[in-house]
């Protein structure tokens, strides 16, 4: 098989493993994606995809990554979430990477409640609703993080294409 052949479809597993990054936080989404296409640009020898093009998606990278921090703190900070809330988001992020979708979905939310749980040190009626909240603000950062993301890595892909064809 021709080296140039297996090049492309690195990049192409590269460009697909990110973009599951996108959707699983174990796995660097916007970084994979990009170094899947500055692998392809590279094979190509870069007629089609130049510096201003690999420029502009370095930069839709380092977007994403400031997206995926932003949208989790500004999600937890909003309902007035402790920094324990926040240190249980991400532990049960990582839990939950251990028990497929749900743990997904439900980790980070639980993660967000025991922490402030925690922090409160109160079982008190009021500090349950907060706390709730709290895992409910968390999550709703998190998901609004990822669609984000999810949109910053099709466009980074967009940009590719125009770049390509162009």
């Amino acid at each position: 098989m021709h080296w140039t052949l297996l090049l492309y479809l690195f990049a192409a597993l590269l460009v697909l493993a990110g973009l599951a990054g996108t959707l699983l936080p174990v796995l660097p989404g916007a970084p994979l994606v990009f170094t899947g296409l500055l692998l392809a640009a590279w094979v190509d020898g870069f007629v089609h995809i130049g510096g201003w093009t690999l420029s502009l998606l370095a930069v839709l990278t380092i977007i994403s990554l400031i997206v995926d921090f932003w949208a989790t703190a500004h999600g937890a900070k909003r309902v007035g979430a402790s920094k324990l809330a926040m240190l249980g988001a991400t532990i049960g992020t990582l839990i939950g990477l251990f028990f497929a979708l749900p743990g997904l979905i439900l980790g980070p939310f639980l993660g967000a409640i025991a922490g402030e749980l925690l922090h409160q040190r109160s079982l008190h009626p009021n500090t349950l609703g907060h706390a709730g909240k709290v895992g409910a603000g968390t999550w709703l950062g998190i998901l609004l993080g990822t669609a984000l993301k999810l949109a910053l890595a099709f466009t980074m892909l967009g940009v590719f294409a125009l770049a390509w064809w162009l």
